[in-house]
C-alpha cells in the first residue's frame, strides 16, 4: 500500500466518513480516493477544485494573504470538508472529506482531519 493510500484509509477511519479524495488544485485530478459516498468522487474532486481556485482568486483580489484552512459545505445528509494542504511538499493539494451527517461529529471530524492533513506527504 502506498503512503497516500494509507492517509486515505486513516481519513476513512474518522467516524461518519464515507468518502475521501486527495486532489490537485490546479488540475482537479484526484491523486487518491476511497469510500463509497454515493456519487463519483473524481467528479466531486474536480468540482471542488473549482471552488478552491475561486476562493483563492477572490482572496488574491481582496489582498488577503492568509491561508485557507477549511471550506465546509453542508447538505441535508452530508458534510463536505475541503482542507487545503499548505506544507511545502503538499502545496497545491487539498483533502476532500465526505461525512454522513447523521453519524459524524463535525467538531471531532474537523480536528482529526486537521491532524491527519498536516502529516500527508506525496
Amino acid at each position: 500500500m502506498s503512503q497516500i493510500d494509507a492517509y486515505v484509509n486513516e481519513l476513512l477511519a474518522i467516524d461518519g466518513a464515507i468518502g475521501v479524495a486527495i486532489v490537485d488544485i490546479a488540475s482537479g485530478m484526484a491523486l487518491a480516493t476511497g469510500g463509497t459516498p454515493g456519487f463519483d468522487l473524481t467528479v466531486a474532486a474536480a468540482g471542488n477544485s473549482n471552488v478552491v481556485r475561486a476562493k483563492l482568486a477572490t482572496m488574491r483580489d481582496l489582498g488577503l494573504t492568509e491561508k485557507i484552512e477549511d471550506i465546509m459545505i453542508t447538505l441535508d445528509s452530508q458534510y463536505h470538508l475541503v482542507n487545503v494542504l499548505s506544507a511545502s511538499e503538499t502545496k497545491g493539494l487539498f483533502v476532500y472529506l465526505v461525512l454522513d451527517r447523521a453519524k459524524a461529529n463535525l467538531a471531532l471530524a474537523r480536528h482529526k482531519l486537521t491532524r491527519i492533513s498536516v502529516s500527508v506527504s506525496v
